[in-house]
């Protein structure tokens, strides 16, 4: 395998954006792009495009990254159409790694966009349920249910099981507020803890000029907010949103032909699909079993990460990963949050743009706008929300739900270096 290198990053704020299409959000990040890495578009040998809900909301189900990228010139190349659920940003990415890794590519480009946001909420709400598996989501649902109604719990009158998902917000919330209260019943876990990791990220985006909010939130107003599905209220969960987001990746030789590159070399680049493990068997997690691969290929382990972006739907789906990924015990998520670990200036910042809760969640470009923060942190260019002397970042990006975990992920380590000689 051929090393390979991210040499451009370019996204558009995330947000709500009625006025424009894809093609224009997807112009945007492309534009920005390519102009971050020095290049043209003649320069492009390969394209993987990233949409989830294009065809659902306007009919494009077919055809997408041709018709998106066509009118910024890029045609004729192949171009690739990649749907993966909320971790379709980061399949683009993998596709866009191996084409140069395989020796098949020398620059190839990965671009996701999403438009979510629209004034039939129903509709909005609705789309999420293609994450799962449509026929069984009785059944699906029911067994949810069945892990966390008669757990240990104090759950406030009238919101232990409420209805409307699907209508007044996404089924995915009821997955989480699922495994938020199994953990609660299991290991200890608080709502308090999930405040702690909402308000710090709303802290993290209030530093970053490309999330969809930018205001900071206390612990107390986190729990303060409107309820969502017990134990979540809406500021420990990722807003609907537009946004797109892209990263052209290279290889050493073609690197060594550019003169003003800023290289971030990808260590790892791992895929994988969930399993139908117990929900007890929580360390034989999909992300436990994938990042174990990421870590092998980049030959490092997780106390050699410095920062990660990390899939954080909720925020009890970032308490999650930092166990998952083995940056803390299982268990001690919660607690390792309290301790400071995870803000800027803690031993590991994990999500400095401020996360799918605040930096904002537009399915297909999320897991490429990790990449740009992990991207923008290893140059050392992220302004006042820097991690300081950051060498190896993380990102992992989830996708869809079948059975207790995701259906999909795509997880990767990139490294500072100084341009290849």
């Amino acid at each position: 395998m051929k090393d390979v290198y991210v040499i451009g990053i370019g996204m558009t704020r995330f947000g709500k954006y009625l006025d424009l299409g894809i093609k224009d959000l997807v112009a945007e990040a492309v534009k920005l792009t390519l102009s971050d890495a020095g290049l043209s578009i003649k320069d492009i040998q390969s394209a993987s495009f990233s949409n989830s809900m294009w065809g659902y909301f306007s009919g494009q189900d077919c055809i997408r990254g041709q018709v998106a990228l066509q009118p910024l010139g890029i045609e004729g190349i192949p171009i690739t159409n990649v749907e993966n659920a909320c971790a379709s940003g980061a399949t683009a990415f993998h596709n866009a790694w191996y084409g140069v890794a395989g020796g098949l590519y020398d620059c190839t480009l990965a671009v996701g966009a999403d438009k979510l946001y629209s004034e039939d909420r129903v509709k909005t709400f609705g789309s999420f349920l293609t994450g799962l598996d449509v026929e069984t989501l009785d059944a699906h649902f029911a067994a949810w249910r069945d892990a966390y109604m008669n757990l240990p719990l104090e759950i406030p009158e009238g919101d232990s099981n409420p209805g409307g998902a699907g209508e007044n917000r996404s089924a995915f919330m009821d997955v989480y507020a699922g495994m938020s209260r199994y953990h609660m019943a299991t290991y200890g876990s608080t709502r308090h803890q999930l405040a702690v990791i909402a308000s710090k990220n709303h802290f993290h985006s209030s530093m970053n000029p490309n999330a969809q909010f930018q205001k900071k939130m206390s612990i107390d107003e986190i729990l303060a907010g409107r309820s969502v599905n017990w134990p979540l209220t809406v500021p420990m969960c990722a807003p609907v949103g537009d946004g797109s987001a892209a990263a052209i990746l290279c290889s050493g030789s073609f690197l060594k032909r550019l003169d003003a590159a800023r290289p971030v070399k990808v260590l790892a680049s791992v895929l994988g699909s969930g399993t139908r493990r117990k929900i007890s068997e929580d360390r034989k997690d999909i992300s436990c079993r994938a990042s174990k691969k990421a870590y092998d290929m980049a030959g490092v382990g997780p106390k050699d990460i410095n920062l990660a972006e990390v899939h954080d739907a909720t925020a009890y789906g970032e308490l999650h990963q930092t166990e998952a990924l083995g940056f803390c015990p299982f268990g001690e998520g919660g607690v390792f949050a309290e301790s400071g670990a995870t803000t800027l200036g803690g031993k590991l910042p994990v999500n400095p743009s401020g996360g799918l809760e605040s930096r904002g969640h537009p399915i297909g470009a999320s897991g490429l706008s990790q990449i740009h923060e992990i991207v923008t942190q290893l140059r050392h260019e992220a302004s006042s929300r820097q991690v300081e002397n950051c060498r190896l970042g993380l990102t992992e990006n989830g996708g869809g739900n079948l059975g207790f975990e995701e259906a999909a992920i795509g997880i990767h380590i990139l490294e500072r270096i100084q341009k290849v000689i």
